[in-house]
C-alpha cells in the first residue's frame, strides 16, 4: 500500500486494509501534538525495517531516535519528510517542516545565499529573511561566497540557516553532524541548542551518538525491531556535562538496550 501525501485537511485515522497517509496541516492538533505516527510499516522486499511503529510529538519537543545501522531511523525521518512512498499507516506532521542531512548538499554552481533561499519564492524579503539565518548561524559575511570555499561545519551551518529560513515546524536531523570533527561538531551542537531555543520547533535528530542524543534531547527513543523499544525522558539540567552522574547512568541506559556493553 502506497503512502499517500496530502495537505490542508484532516485524515481520518488509518483503518485496517486502508492505504497509508500523511496529513501535514498545522502545527498541532486537535490532540495538542506536533507529530502523530500509528502503525507505521515499511519494507524493502521481504526486510521489513519499520513494523506498526508509533510516536507522538509535542510541539516544541526536542526527541533523539537512537538505533543500530540499518535499524529504520533514517527511513522514518524520510516518512515524516514526505521522502519515502510505499508505506504503511498515517502520519500527522506541520505542514512547515525542513530536513538537514549529514551532507549540506549545496549546489556547487550557487552561492551560498542563493542556497539559502533554494525553492522560496523570490524578492527582498526571502533575501532579508536569509540573510537574518545566516546571521543567526554565523556567517553573516559568507551571503555571496562559492560552497567549495566553505569549510565542513561552515557548510553545514549554511544548511542549517537554509531550514531556519522556512520557519519549521517541526525540523527533522539525519546524522547532520555525523562528518564532523570532535571539535566542530561541539560547536555544533551549541549552535543547534541556540537556534532551538529561539525557534522551539519540534525537532527530530536521527543519530548514532549516545552522547549526542543526551546532551541534546528532552526525549531519547531506542529503535529496535521495526519499533520503539525504550523511550527515556532526559531530567538532567542544562549545561549537561558528560561526566555528571545522571548522564553517565542514562547512557549506560541506552548503551544496554542498543546492545553495546561499556568498557571497563
Amino acid at each position: 500500500m502506497a503512502l499517500e501525501h496530502e495537505t490542508q485537511r484532516v485524515l481520518r485515522p488509518l483503518e485496517r486494509g486502508r492505504a497509508g497517509q500523511v496529513d501535514a496541516g498545522a502545527a498541532g492538533g486537535h490532540d495538542g501534538l506536533a507529530v502523530v505516527a500509528r502503525g507505521v510499516r515499511k519494507a524493502f522486499g521481504e526486510h521489513v525495517v519499520l513494523d506498526d511503529f508509533s510516536l507522538e510529538m509535542a510541539p516544541g519537543e526536542f526527541v533523539a531516535l537512537l538505533g543500530r545501522s540499518g535499524s529504520g531511523k533514517s527511513t522514518f525521518l524520510r516518512v515524516l519528510g514526505a521522502l519515502d512512498g510505499d508505506v504503511e499507516g498515517y502520519v500527522r506532521v506541520p505542514q512547515r517542516r525542513a530536513i538537514v542531512f549529514q551532507e549540506p548538499r549545496l549546489q556547487p554552481w550557487q552561492k551560498v545565499l542563493r542556497n539559502v533561499t533554494l525553492g522560496l519564492p523570490g524578492g527582498r524579503a526571502t533575501e532579508q529573511s536569509a540573510l537574518q539565518a545566516l546571521a543567526e548561524v554565523g556567517l553573516s559575511g559568507h551571503a555571496q561566497a562559492w560552497p567549495r570555499t566553505l569549510s565542513g561545519g561552515e557548510a553545514q551551518r549554511v544548511a542549517l540557516a537554509r531550514a531556519l529560513v522556512r520557519e519549521p515546524q517541526l525540523l527533522l536531523l539525519d546524522e547532520p553532524f555525523g562528518a564532523l570533527d570532535a571539535l566542530t561538531k561541539i560547536r555544533m551542537h551549541g549552535l543547534l541548542q541556540d537556534l532551538y531555543r529561539r525557534h522551539r520547533p519540534a525537532v527530530l535528530l536521527v543519530t548514532h551518538d549516545v552522547d549526542e542524543a543526551i546532551l541534546l534531547a528532552d526525549r531519547v527513543l531506542v529503535l529496535s525491531a521495526g519499533r520503539i523499544s525504550l523511550s527515556v525522558p532526559v531530567d538532567i539540567p542544562h549545561p549537561r556535562r558528560r561526566g555528571d552522574a545522571g548522564f553517565s547512568a542514562l547512557r549506560s541506559l541506552l548503551l544496554n538496550e542498543l546492545g553495546v556493553r561499556e568498557a571497563a
